[in-house]
């Protein structure tokens, strides 16, 4: 195993207790970047962005400079930041927001001066009271500090920065649902086209949405260039990613590593990283990418931390969540339960996901619970083919969101993957793991 010496571009103060504080990161660098970009034209700014090939941190891995090119001109723009971070297992933007929120608020100022938005929301998941707490207090302690409001650091360039505590809904965590939620609807995605809110976005106007993590990426970027950025990670994979890692592994945690020449072997074996798995069972699968993802098996453990390696080998890395799962793991209780979350946070306005998923709900509930029959192997592919035609990934469309066609995604690949353990399950009239 070989992990790679980076630079640490998102934890760099996480080794300090109070990383939170504006004492500390102004003592550690904070808000040079701010003060670099400043000098900078906005177009400039943008570009080194560009220049990074920075991909969204978010789930999509959509590039951010291409986004940020899509903004549609008008007097009055926004700029949304996602940290409604609710897939399961994943906690990455969970962990930056707590620790080190004035590293996101500086990325949040150099996005709105690159952009030249009229006004920033952070709009934060309200489970996470700490995180909450801490942002807000980091938000309050910039404005004294001058690095908010009117005149930034004598620079001409204003903004505000508001921050927004969402009610706890996953669905929000899709960004047009989100900017329902942030007008203070109910949080249902919107119909499509336009396909992206940055053509008409928050209150109707255009709008770039980004995730916290590729915001915090933005203060080191413009300090040491996008060409430093872009030198790490290879292909469109560039720079560092923060991976949660979690599951039946010694050491879960949170991750930083560089993209594409680090793989998940290391990742999940590594003394320094996962340590191995737990006790003396054998790796059985992992998720790789929060558990949307379609799964994979020890063979694949050797596939590089890339977008473009994980997409072809049929799953993705989403948002950054890795759980690995051990040879005494019950994948179809796994599986329910997986498919128990996205019935219950379902919106409900799209038919195959409100019915089609507490189908799958239930079904997958009687075989773990010993009533299972054979026939309901198929019955389970032919409901899960009728959210996701053809089973395939990236799924095909029958819903407004990509929520309904995710939710095959864990079926799928348990009963692909360990067809003989759901036949267990209904021969022996119970879950033999339990």
């Amino acid at each position: 195993m070989a992990i790679t010496e980076v630079p640490h571009i998102v934890t760099a103060r996480r080794g300090y207790e109070d990383s939170h504080t504006l004492e500390r990161y102004l003592a550690t660098g904070g808000y040079e970047g701010l003060r670099k970009a400043l000098t900078m034209t906005p177009e400039a700014v943008a570009s080194e962005v560009d220049t990074a090939s920075l991909l969204g941190r978010g789930g999509a891995g959509f590039p951010a400079g291409r986004k940020w090119s899509m903004l549609r001109k008008d007097p009055l723009t926004y700029l949304v930041i996602n940290g409604d971070e609710s897939e399961p297992a994943t906690f990455k933007d969970h962990l930056l927001i707590e620790s080190d929120p004035h590293q996101l608020i500086e990325g949040v100022l150099i996005a709105a001066y690159a952009l030249q938005v009229t006004r920033a929301f952070i709009y934060v998941r309200g489970e996470f009271a700490l995180g909450l707490e801490r942002v807000q207090q980091a938000l309050n302690d910039a404005y004294d500090h001058g690095a908010v409001g009117a005149d930034i650091f004598a620079s001409g360039f204003s903004i505000d920065v508001v921050v927004h505590p969402g009610a706890g809904a996953y669905i929000c965590g899709e960004e047009t649902a989100l900017l329902e939620s942030l007008e203070g609807k109910r949080g249902f995605p919107r119909i499509k086209p336009p396909f992206f809110p940055a053509a008409i976005g928050l209150y109707g106007q255009p709008t770039v949405v980004n995730n916290v993590e590729t915001m915090s990426n933005l203060p080191w970027i413009i300090l040491n260039g996008g060409a430093a950025f872009a030198a790490l990670g290879a292909g469109r994979s560039t720079g560092t990613r923060l991976f949660a890692l979690s599951g039946r592994v010694r050491n879960p945690g949170a991750y930083e590593l560089e993209m594409v020449k680090t793989t998940f072997r290391d990742l999940i074996y590594a003394p320094v990283l996962g340590g191995g798995i737990r006790g003396s069972n054998q790796l059985k699968a992992f998720i790789p990418g929060g558990v949307s993802a379609p799964w994979f098996g020890p063979d694949q453990v050797d596939l590089p931390l890339g977008q473009d390696e994980v997409g072809d080998a049929g799953s993705m890395l989403g948002s950054g969540s890795i759980v690995v799962m051990d040879s005494a793991d019950c994948v179809v209780r796994a599986a329910w339960r997986i498919t128990k979350f996205f019935a219950r946070e379902s919106c409900g306005q799209c038919t195959p996901c409100r019915e089609g998923s507490g189908w799958l709900e239930r079904v997958l509930y009687r075989i773990e619970h010993g009533t299972g029959r054979e026939e309901d192997l198929d019955l389970l592919l032919d409901v899960s083919d009728n959210i996701s035609p053809g089973l395939q990934w990236p799924p095909q469309q029958t819903t407004i969101c990509v929520l309904g066609p995710s939710i095959p995604s864990s079926i799928h690949s348990a009963i692909e993957m360990f067809r003989d353990e759901f036949l267990l399950h209904i021969k022996e009239g119970a879950c033999p793991h339990a």
